[in-house]
């Protein structure tokens, strides 16, 4: 799945094409503020997709205006350096300025988009309100990196280091080589792999012709005129800010400096930083921009004084959404809470269908939760038939991430929080750890796995890929343990995996025993208090005499065609066992409406008491999530679970954990195919003994009486 098709953090309000001089300008508008930050088109390897971190953010709080730049994306591609100076590009950003309704912009611009925005607040003062220049890419005279003494022109019989960037390299030699060189320059941090691997494909978007084209506009070469940009910085005007990376080993920050001097602004130096501020310190960025354009437009603020009065303490959940189980897990443990603060304030910052859940238990939903990206939506996005590419699809939801954190920092920035839950919320985490003066309040982190592991069919890239997630984890663990005041592992130390985090790092589960605490794994329900079966079942609405067989696949859409399995196979099971009855349970985000009908079977949406089904079951059939199998287990039921193919937790971390509670019966999704032989699998489980291993009932207990130490 190429980056392209992947569902953004926030679509675009309008969208349209204007021509000028004949070539096609692709513009995008998001956002409805009062005034408009235009990000501007860069060099022409990347397109406007480079802002994707950006733009979901400041649309909330301002008019964002974007466009491919001639060259690239979806606008035109000129023929000939003449027709990429960067005059050229400044009338490109007037005339799609123009066509928007756009009377004035702030200008942000990365890298060679400097030069386009300085030309345009030069030529025209009234349309710029002020420049955010940041990696600035500009020819000042006696400023010289590495790569100026290599000729762009001239051929090389090998072409190591930066004469890959070379006419003649992109045109007759390796471009792929070059991408990859350029963009491992451009991201010089470490762990900087996904921002590299997004780079290059947008960079395969553009043909080498039309890169060496653009490349002798900015320089002036091939007919083309390059302006001086000395004299062009004295006659602007408005406010400019430069930010530079000082490990910026594309353009060195003494550009930055040169072109802070020249127009008259500030300057602000990323300490360690490479040239792709934008993309690799997101949150930094974003806050940047918008204070910046916040000084230039201050908007009207209104100030109530209240009296100074008690207030209660205040907790923030963050229940992730991805599979209903934290939201179960999270309630139990917030009732428990309750008990030993029972003035306790909470809410929450989640997304569908947690929300669901959260609205039936009588919740309090924090109302900017509806600016959050919808993470299940996005997993939905990345999966194929009852097939997840989890480390993948997480990998690829990073501007989701990104948004959702500024939502959060939004929150508590504004709101006031004792403490704050994360349920395995990874963009708060993260992010968290990335920009540690962030935090304001006590932070608990609840999670029950910790690694990122590749499947055996995922290759050596794979295995390097999440090797290299759980070094940055280990390593912003190290930096800024005291990010976290409190990290619990819901489960025991026997339920973490006992392998290594790869080649040359920890064991997860050593690491883990000195990391974490542990709270036993949380049900949210005791088993005994459900009762007798028959009696359960009467409570349930069910049939008390006749057996049971209940299927669901959990709170997202994923496991649509496994429903679809089942149901087949339902005519073969009741043949040989008439009386079976089913319960197919679809969940908040599959319609039942879609789902076949068969006889002796019926189909539920949400079902928000599902542990009492799973309970009153003689027999389940479930997909491989945490939280449906280990209900089963707490309630001694057989059944079967089918884990996602290519989904690391369920197959590794999940069964890993089965096994040793030596409960259910895995079976893989082929296995599934024909109908018959699931058939068989059902009908072997049906009403088999168990004896599982016994599942503590005061994990929900013991994990809030480490949260209440933090309030």
């Amino acid at each position: 799945m190429t980056e392209a098709v992947l569902r953004r953090a926030r679509e675009p309000d309008r969208s349209g094409v204007t021509v000028r001089d004949g070539v096609r300008l692709a513009w995008e508008v998001f956002g409805d503020g009062d005034t408009t930050v235009l990000l501007m088109p860069t060099w022409s390897l990347v397109h406007s997709r480079v802002w994707k971190a950006q733009v979901a953010y400041l649309a909330r709080h301002h008019r964002v205006l974007t466009f491919d730049g001639r060259g690239c994306g979806r606008s035109g591609r000129p023929t000939g350096a003449a027709a990429y100076t960067d005059g050229e590009y400044a009338a490109d950003a007037l005339a799609v300025m123009d066509a928007t309704g756009t009377r004035e912009a702030v200008l942000v611009a990365l890298s060679c988009g400097a030069a386009y925005s300085v030309h345009l607040a030069a030529d025209h003062p009234d349309r710029v309100l002020g420049i955010f220049a940041i990696a600035p890419s500009c020819g000042f005279a006696g400023i010289h990196a590495d790569r100026d003494d290599v000729s762009w022109h001239d051929r090389y019989e090998d072409h190591d280091g930066w004469r890959k960037y070379n006419r003649h390299y992109w045109l007759e030699g390796d471009y792929e080589d070059f991408l990859s060189f350029f963009f491992a320059r451009m991201f010089s941090e470490p762990h900087s792999t996904k921002q590299i691997e997004d780079a290059i494909g947008w960079g395969r978007e553009i043909d080498p012709q039309t890169l060496v084209d653009t490349t002798a506009g900015r320089i002036g070469c091939d007919g083309a005129v390059c302006e001086p940009l000395e004299p062009v910085c004295a006659r602007v005007r408005c406010p400019v800010t430069v930010v530079h990376g000082t490990d910026d080993r594309i353009r060195p920050h003494a550009i930055g400096e040169e072109l802070a001097r020249a127009t008259g602004g500030s300057l602000v130096l990323f300490e360690g930083s490479g040239h792709g501020p934008p993309m690799r310190q997101p949150v930094r960025v974003n806050l940047m921009i918008h204070e910046f354009v916040e000084q230039l437009r201050p908007p009207v603020r209104r100030q109530t004084w209240l009296p100074a009065v008690r207030r209660r303490k205040r907790v923030l959940v963050l229940s992730s959404p991805i599979g209903l189980g934290h939201a179960r897990r999270d309630l139990a443990i917030v009732e428990e809470l309750r008990k030993v603060q029972p003035d306790l304030e909470v809410d929450w910052l989640t997304q569908h269908p947690v929300t669901a859940v959260l609205e039936a238990a009588g919740e309090r939903v924090h109302p900017a939760s509806r600016w959050l990206a919808n993470e299940s939506a996005h997993i939905e996005h990345e999966a194929g038939e009852h097939d997840l590419h989890a480390f993948e699809a997480i990998r690829r939801m990073d501007e989701v991430l990104v948004n959702n954190f500024m939502v959060f920092e939004e929150v508590v920035r504004d709101d006031g929080y004792d403490l704050v839950v994360g349920d395995e919320a990874w963009d708060v985490d993260h992010f968290l750890h990335e920009n540690p003066e962030l935090k304001r309040f006590s932070f608990a982190w609840l999670t029950d796995f910790v690694g990122w592991l590749p499947m055996p069919d995922g290759g050596d890239r794979e295995a390097a890929l999440t090797a290299d997630y759980n070094a940055e984890m280990l390593e912003q663990r190290a930096r800024f343990a005291r990010v976290r005041d409190r990290s619990v592992f819901v489960g025991d130390p026997e339920d973490v995996v006992p392998a290594s985090f790869g080649p040359g790092l920890p064991r997860i589960d050593e690491w883990v025993r000195e990391n974490f605490d542990f709270s036993g794994y949380v049900s949210g329900f005791d088993t005994a208090a459900l009762g007798d079966r028959q009696a359960l079942r009467t409570r349930l609405g069910l049939d008390p005499q006749a057996p049971l067989c209940v299927v669901t696949v959990g709170g997202s859409g994923v496991g649509e065609p496994m429903l679809r399995r089942v149901l087949d196979a339902v005519p073969l099971v009741r043949r040989r066992e008439p009386d079976l009855r089913f319960l197919v349970v679809a969940g908040p985000r599959i319609d039942p409406r879609t789902l076949p009908r068969r006889r002796g079977a019926s189909v539920r949406g949400f079902v928000p008491d599902l542990h009492q089904h799973l309970a009153a079951a003689d027999v389940a059939v479930v997909q491989g999530g945490l939280t449906t199998t280990m209900e089963l287990t707490a309630a001694g039921r057989p059944f079967v679970y089918v884990p996602l193919r290519h989904h690391f937790e369920q197959n590794i971390h999940v069964r890993h954990r089965l096994d040793r509670y030596e409960a259910g019966r895995c079976l893989d999704y082929a296995d599934a195919a024909d109908p018959d032989a699931l058939a068989e699998v059902v009908l072997a489980e049906l009403g088999r003994e168990v004896s599982y291993r016994p599942v503590a009932t005061d994990g929900a207990a013991r994990a809030a009486a480490m949260l209440a130490e933090l309030v």
